[in-house]
């Protein structure tokens, strides 16, 4: 393949995203410490936070009288290291004032820009009129934008499916939407909240929505490999290309676009790499462990599960790894399986 020519970088507002690849907001995965992880690796422009409820941050910002560091603790869906910018926080809630002070923390606490969440497709936070059950709402859409976008200075963003379901698609008024209340980007995953992530992304609606609005649009969806993210450049006309699930599975990923782009081809990673990757990992969340959600052990399973899909005789180490109770545990069993693995290969 020959050099392509795509967007070397992405502006969003004042905010310079060089390259112009993003690191999508998920739930579980895009703590502090997978967030370095992928921006240490190089080729990923932007990183986003975990989506955070509005209600949430409000609830806590009210604590007065919480200590320094429980606070701190609280806030933890929104921790963040100074070599993490550019980075993004996304809320998703559907009250407008309460979102809007919700995104003032998010400045106050010096991020970037802010995200909006219509995109989560997820039963109990659509049942809350959350995530993508908002697309069934354009009035609600509006006033949420409008009330966010005028409590904040730093650059606002929003995150959407193409619709409820085929019969309701709303790309592009959710893009013109955008644009009027004054957003600076957009990014469309291209699967309605109907599909969740089945069936295939629909790019022609990223396009659609691409030659709609005059601020830039991110596509997401279906974006598996640097080929991918070459012709989704290529067929959508995008300003960005975000990346999600293949992130955990390849961390490698952004670097290896980046290499694609420039040169027509790119490294794969061998199995010491994936070793010493899963270790460094480990070691970052060692490291940070009091800055994260969740349960390290979990984090930790959650991590070589999905990192070594594709990897020779990887179910066996996902078995034993499910049944290990420990950090330590799960070490050991990475250790050995790589320690053999490796062992048969030399």
């Amino acid at each position: 393949m020959k050099a392509v020519e795509v967007p070397k970088e992405l502006r969003i507002g004042e905010v310079n995203i060089e390259p112009a690849m993003v690191l999508a907001p998920m739930a579980g995965v895009t703590d502090t410490v997978f967030r370095r992880f992928i921006r240490n690796l190089g080729g990923c422009g932007l990183i986003m936070t975990e989506f955070t409820s509005s209600h949430g941050i409000v609830a806590n910002k009210r604590i007065s009288s919480t200590t320094q560091k429980k606070r701190k603790h609280k806030f933890n869906y929104l921790y963040y290291e100074p070599d993490e910018h550019p980075i993004s926080a996304q809320l998703f809630g559907s009250d407008p004032d309460i979102l809007a002070d919700a995104a003032r923390v998010v400045e106050d606490l010096g991020f970037d820009t802010v995200d909006m969440n219509f995109g989560c497709p997820v039963k109990k936070v659509v049942r809350c009129n959350g995530g993508s059950g908002l697309l069934r709402d354009m009035p609600l859409v509006r006033k949420i934008l409008q009330k966010v976008r005028s409590s904040v200075k730093i650059p606002f963003t929003c995150k959407f499916r193409t619709g409820w379901d085929h019969d309701t698609i709303v790309a592009v008024e959710m893009g013109k939407i955008a644009e009027d209340c004054g957003l600076q980007a957009v990014a469309l995953h291209g699967r309605t909240r109907a599909q969740g992530y089945a069936g295939h992304a629909d790019w022609d609606l990223i396009a659609a929505l691409k030659q709609a609005v005059n601020i830039p649009v991110i596509g997401n969806g279906d974006v598996f490999s640097p080929e991918d993210a070459v012709r989704m450049f290529k067929k959508t006309g995008c300003d960005g290309v975000m990346i999600g699930r293949a992130a955990p599975a390849n961390p490698w990923i952004f670097r290896q676009t980046a290499q694609y782009l420039s040169t027509g081809h790119y490294g794969k990673p061998t199995e010491r790499d994936r070793y010493d990757m899963i270790r460094d990992y480990y070691q970052m969340l060692d490291a940070e462990h009091k800055n994260i959600s969740g349960d390290v052990c979990g984090k930790m399973k959650q991590f070589a599960s999905q990192f070594t899909r594709g990897v020779r005789n990887g179910s066996q180490l996902r078995k034993k790894i499910y049944q290990a109770t420990t950090p330590s545990e799960v070490r050991r069993q990475v250790d050995r399986f790589f320690e053999h693995s490796l062992g048969q290969a030399a």
